[in-house]
């Protein structure tokens, strides 16, 4: 599995607040959230929900998705088309839920200090490995092991569980 975009940059602890302020939780369909998604990402000179296109990559600093653990942040960013997530580091509940979504995430931190905003990224999930073509440099990130691949291939924990079961 793969997902190749351009990047829009973040800071340090970018909170879940930050990602999808709340008060847009009133909703929790994913295309309502993903239109208000990074709105208050105040450091950013692009407007990410304008400039969003399906495939593209969320690169950050530390402690990305800090704050409350609301599943409404990695289900707005996963619905804007973000194909993946790269990081420093994550909050740990961020992180499960991004999982348990099925939105990829991988923490690198060579990835997240060479990565600027606009560059073109390549990202192999089957080997980890990570590609800036605009600078045509490489990182190495752990690679997803099979069983949670075969989750994000099939939208996530609760959609994995329903091709298990024979609901879908």
């Amino acid at each position: 599995m793969k997902a190749c975009g351009t990047v829009f940059k973040y800071g340090d602890n970018i909170d879940t607040d930050v990602i999808i302020p709340a008060r847009y939780l009133n909703s929790s369909d994913p295309k309502e959230l993903a239109k208000h998604c990074m709105e208050d990402a105040i450091h950013s000179t692009v407007n990410f929900v304008e400039n969003v296109k399906d495939g593209d990559i969320i690169v950050a600093e530390k402690n990305f998705g800090c704050g409350s653990s609301r599943e409404h942040a990695p289900i707005a960013i996963k619905a804007s088309g973000i194909s993946c997530v790269i990081a420093k580091t994550f909050a740990r509940i961020f992180y499960r839920n991004a999982i348990n979504i099925g939105l990829p995430i991988l923490e690198c931190e060579e990835a997240a200090n060479s990565i600027e905003m606009g560059d073109e990224v390549e990202v192999d999930f089957d080997t980890g490995v990570i590609t800036n073509k605009t600078k045509n440099e490489t990182y190495q990130a752990e690679p997803f092991p099979e069983f949670m691949q075969e989750m994000f291939k099939a939208g996530g924990l609760i959609e994995q569980t329903k091709v298990k079961l024979g609901i879908k």
